[in-house]
C-alpha cells in the first residue's frame, strides 16, 4: 500500500515540486545568491568603475554567500531535526506511560476531523495495537510531524551550490571585458537572471510565471539602483 501511495503521489505533479523539496531550495537558493551579488556588484560599481575591483569584490561576496548559506541550510535543517525527534522522544514516553490518555486524546482528534464517537474509536484502536503506527498517527495529528526531516548535507550542498550559482551569474561579464562595457553586461545579464529566476518560482507557486519573474525583476532594478547610488554618493564623499 505505501509504494501504491508514493506511486500516485508521483503522479501528482505538485508533490514533485513542494517548496520543502530540493526544487525550492536550489531556486530559492539561486534567488538568494544573485540578489546579494547583483547588490555588491552594483554598489562597488557605483563607487569605482574599475572592472577588476568589481569582479573581485563580486568573486568574495560569492564565496561568502556560499559558504553562509551552506552553514545555515545544514544548521537549519539538523535543528528542525532534533526538534521533531526531541518531541517524538516525549510522545513515546507519554505513550508508553498513559496509553489511555494518549488514545483519548487521538480519538478526540479524529472527531473533529468529522468522525463519529464510534468510528474515531474504532481507528484509534486499530491503531494502538501497533505502537509505531500508534505514535506516527499521534505524530502527525498532535504535533503536525509528517515526516523523519531532511539531511542536513543534503540542504547544505543544495544551498550552497544554488546560492554560487546565483551569485556567479552577473560576475560572468567580467571575465571577458571591463570597465563600463563589463558593468553595462552585469546589469543585464542580472536583469535578465532575475527574470528567469522569478518565473521558475512558479514551479513552486501558483502564481504565472510571468507575474512572479516581473516582480522578481522589479525587485533585482530596485536592488541595482539603491546599491549603485549608495557607492556613487560613497565615491563623492570621499574623492569629491
Amino acid at each position: 500500500m505505501g509504494e501504491r501511495l508514493s506511486r500516485l503521489w508521483g503522479a501528482e505533479r505538485w508533490h514533485k515540486q513542494s517548496a520543502g523539496g530540493w526544487v525550492g531550495d536550489a531556486i530559492y537558493g539561486v534567488n538568494d545568491g544573485l540578489g546579494a551579488i547583483f547588490g555588491i556588484i552594483s554598489g562597488v560599481a557605483g563607487y569605482t568603475d574599475n572592472g577588476h575591483t568589481v569582479l573581485v569584490s563580486g568573486l568574495f561576496g560569492a564565496i561568502a554567500s556560499t559558504l553562509s548559506m551552506g552553514v545555515g541550510a545544514w544548521l537549519s535543517t539538523r535543528s528542525k531535526n532534533e526538534l521533531a525527534h526531541s518531541e517524538l522522544h516525549f510522545e513515546r514516553k507519554e505513550i508508553m506511560e498513559n496509553p489511555e490518555l494518549e488514545k483519548e486524546e487521538l480519538r478526540l482528534l479524529y472527531q473533529l476531523k468529522g468522525f463519529t464517537e464510534n468510528e474515531a474509536a474504532e481507528i484509534t484502536e486499530r491503531l494502538s495495537k501497533d505502537p509505531e503506527q500508534f505514535l506516527k498517527a499521534m505524530s502527525q495529528e498532535e504535533l503536525g510531524i509528517t515526516d523523519e526531516g531532511g539531511n542536513p548535507w543534503t540542504s547544505a550542498g543544495i544551498g550552497s551550490l544554488s546560492t554560487f550559482v546565483g551569485g556567479i551569474l552577473p560576475l560572468i561579464p567580467f571575465f571577458f571585458t571591463g570597465g563600463v562595457t563589463a558593468i553595462v553586461l552585469a546589469a543585464i545579464v542580472s536583469i535578465a537572471a532575475h527574470f528567469a529566476v522569478g518565473a521558475a518560482k512558479s514551479l513552486i507557486t501558483v502564481r504565472r510565471w510571468w507575474t512572479s519573474g516581473l516582480e522578481m525583476t522589479a525587485a533585482g532594478i530596485l536592488v541595482g539602483i539603491v546599491a549603485y547610488g549608495i557607492g556613487l554618493l560613497g565615491s563623492t564623499l570621499i574623492h569629491g
